[in-house]
């Protein structure tokens, strides 16, 4: 397992804290990304796709600011950079 399969171990453990997950997928990026100057400092690039009741009614700010929170303490030292497709249930996109 490389560092990158073992920090989306802890990602998925603290959103699954946060949100009552129905579908989660987190996809590591970072290879996209080789030297690049923030891939220099150690942090990686993800892809995040989320579906949580929690997101219903929210706007994509207020979804975004919600992963973000669940995921604080990971960013900037293990997230570098973050795409984040946060959906409630019933909605397109995931």
């Amino acid at each position: 397992m490389n560092i990158n399969q073992t920090r989306i171990m802890l990602f998925e453990q603290d959103l699954h804290k946060a949100f009552a997950i129905d579908h989660l997928q987190i996809e590591d990026e970072s290879h996209l990304h080789a030297g690049h100057a923030g891939a220099a400092s150690g942090g990686g690039h993800f892809k995040l796709t989320i579906v949580a009741p929690e997101f219903k009614g929210l706007s994509l700010v207020a979804r975004h600011r919600a992963v973000y929170a669940a995921l604080s303490r990971h960013i900037p030292i293990e997230i570098h950079a973050l795409t984040i497709n946060a959906i409630a249930p019933g909605e397109t996109g995931a």
